[in-house]
């Protein structure tokens, strides 16, 4: 095997053993959430003090399904909010449907206890000194509304109880156009003595929610400290080190100024966000006795004397990760290193700069699809340096073909001295037969990358491109088995066996791209390598087939461009590739043995 062949055939190895990979890591089905009844249990602990926390618990079955409520109603969200505990927990999205079906629900986030898959975020004040929890708004407290029943962009809503002991509670409601929710909190000391307590926020989840279950997507708790972001998956908070009450394991970090906590989703999240600067402990926590998941920011305890009051203001986000809004809030609100609340990997510094350029093309284009196509050639152009190297290599190679072939005959069979005058040749003619391998070096973390953004972006979600390919972050909807959409039925589900051979236009067209690109070089004159050359187009074919289109879109690009550099390259250096021979000699039969005549046998 020459050096240029192994080239190819180390090339080769390296883009299998990623696609390979990516492949085989696919999501499956995902697991049904535990159900049943459920405590809204929270433990509630100042941050800066050394007092013993107190703990609160509240059964699902008090929790009044028909208690008031006030409307949630904004350009982007819509639901409710029970005056049981003022709990916000019903939220819907207003612009993401589960589906791309005409009659699709929206996406629900937050769901009332007492229904499927409740998730709901709570705020409170925990007592400390000589206060109980009676004297304190807790879960279950009913609060009355003091004006307004709808909660929207500029019309907050307001929230009073009176402990009945002193304690006035007001808690003020606020929301902006997209997803961010301002929380105050204030309590007025008409008492006589001193009162000390401290405020919270927690988000709770009721079972384990569905999840992707691949490793390439985290979906659990996000959460940064002082800038320090840590990820916690659903399946680790069983396993959390510090025991609180009732066996229930927590983990706990002291944010001394920025931070912020809360659940992820693939494309949603509910965090709670203290005011940038404020001091306060987060918590993730899970309650085995009820499976609950939760996440809890704790702020410093308070001393109220008589007479006097204290506010207290944080955020909650509750929506969709969207990129450009969520950098709004980071660089606008100061919610730092916000924009990392969406997963870009252990790739960061090249998904976050590759997802820029895509969403500048996209915004520049108006076509997702055609902004990938652009992103294509961009990288091409950052690459074109180690390009043409390699193609130059590979063109001066084959000018070295007849005088290689000489020293084959030369050296007969002593294969080191073979070698050893092979490497002369190299160094005279000032040829690095390692050259060709230097494109494929870098694609293999562009591709990983690539696919991550493609795969955990909500800018993809449901994005177009043209005819039948309604959704990039989807496969090819088109498929084979029903000629691309001519017969009567529908193409195979995605869960059925059919499926992988269900393939649709964009895999067929990547498969021809890969096997034309091959065309530029004769054929391997060794079979085995010419049998993996031959079955390598259509293998990633099939492989590639329940990609993202979007992805696919990319890797048919990245071939056509590289066809056409590669072709020029060679030409310029004075051999031109002949594709359309290497063509016929692929579907030329190999001629047959010619027969070995027999000896007469004796009769």
């Amino acid at each position: 095997m020459d050096d240029q062949n192994k080239n190819l055939m180390l090339a080769a190895g390296l883009s299998m053993l990623v696609m390979l990979a990516w492949f085989y890591f696919f999501p499956p089905a995902a697991v049904p959430v535990t159900e049943g009844p459920a405590t809204a249990e929270q433990t509630i602990a100042p941050a800066q003090t050394a007092e013993t926390a107190a703990t609160a618990a509240v059964e699902a079955e008090s929790v009044n399904p028909e208690a008031p409520r006030l409307k949630i109603d904004t350009p982007e969200l819509v639901g409710s909010i029970s005056l049981q505990g003022g709990r916000i927990d019903d939220l819907s999205l207003k612009l993401y449907p589960e589906t791309m079906e005409p009659d699709s629900p929206l996406v629900r986030l937050l769901s009332p206890v007492g229904g499927e898959n409740a998730y709901y975020a709570l705020y409170g004040w925990s007592p400390a000194g000589t206060l109980d929890f009676d004297a304190v708004p807790g879960p279950n407290t009913m609060w009355a509304s003091a004006g307004g029943d709808t909660l929207a962009p500029g019309n907050p809503v307001t929230l009073t109880w009176d402990n009945g002991k002193g304690l006035l509670f007001t808690r003020q409601l606020a929301v902006d156009d997209h997803f961010l929710f301002t929380v105050t909190q204030r309590v007025q000391n008409n008492g006589n003595t001193e009162v000390r307590l401290a405020p919270y926020g927690v988000v709770v989840r009721h079972g384990e929610p569905k999840t992707q279950k691949i490793w390439v997507l985290h979906e659990g708790v996000v959460q940064m400290s002082d800038g320090r972001l840590k990820e916690t998956d659903y399946s680790a908070m069983p396993k959390l080190a510090i025991p609180e009450k009732e066996g229930a394991p927590a983990d706990l970090i002291d944010v001394a100024a920025d931070g912020w906590i809360g659940f992820t989703d693939k494309y949603w999240m509910t965090a709670l966000i203290p005011a940038p600067g404020q001091a306060f402990t987060a918590v993730t926590k899970y309650v085995p006795a009820k499976d609950l998941f939760q996440t809890e920011t704790r702020l410093p305890t308070v001393t109220v004397a008589p007479g006097a009051s204290s506010e207290v203001s944080t955020m909650l986000f509750a929506g969709a990760k969207r990129w450009e809004t969520i950098r709004a809030y980071q660089n606008d609100t100061g919610i730092k290193g916000f924009v990392d609340s969406i997963d870009w990997g252990w790739f960061f510094f090249l998904t976050k700069p590759i997802f820029y350029l895509l969403h500048s093309l996209n915004n520049l284009i108006g076509n997702m699809g055609l902004a990938i196509i652009g992103l294509t050639l961009c990288l091409k152009a950052l690459l074109f340096p180690l390009a043409y190297k390699s193609y130059v290599s590979m063109a001066r190679m084959k000018e070295l073909q007849p005088e290689m072939e000489a020293l084959k005959a030369k050296a007969g069979d002593d294969k080191a001295k073979l070698q050893q005058e092979i490497m002369k040749l190299y160094k005279e003619k000032k040829v690095n037969p390692a050259a060709g391998c230097l494109p494929i070096l870098p694609q293999i973390p562009i591709f990983f990358s690539l696919y991550k953004v493609i795969f955990v972006t909500i800018e993809l979600r449901h994005a177009p491109f043209f005819g039948w390919i309604k959704d990039l972050s989807a496969p090819d909807s088109s498929s084979i088995l029903n000629l691309f959409g001519l017969l009567p039925y529908a193409a195979p589900d995605h869960t059925s066996m059919l499926a992988i051979i269900s393939l649709g236009v964009l895999p067929i067209l990547l498969g021809i791209s890969m096997w034309l690109q091959q065309k530029l070089n004769p054929t391997p004159p060794d079979p085995t390598q010419a049998a993996i050359f031959a079955w390598m187009p259509w293998i990633f074919m099939f492989m590639l087939g329940r990609f993202a289109s979007g992805l696919v879109i990319y890797w048919i690009a990245n071939n056509t461009i590289t066809f056409t550099q590669q072709f020029i390259i060679m030409t310029s250096h004075g051999h031109r590739p002949d594709v359309f021979g290497n063509m016929i000699k692929a579907f030329r039969r190999k001629p047959p043995e010619p027969e070995v005549p027999q000896k007469p046998t004796r009769k």
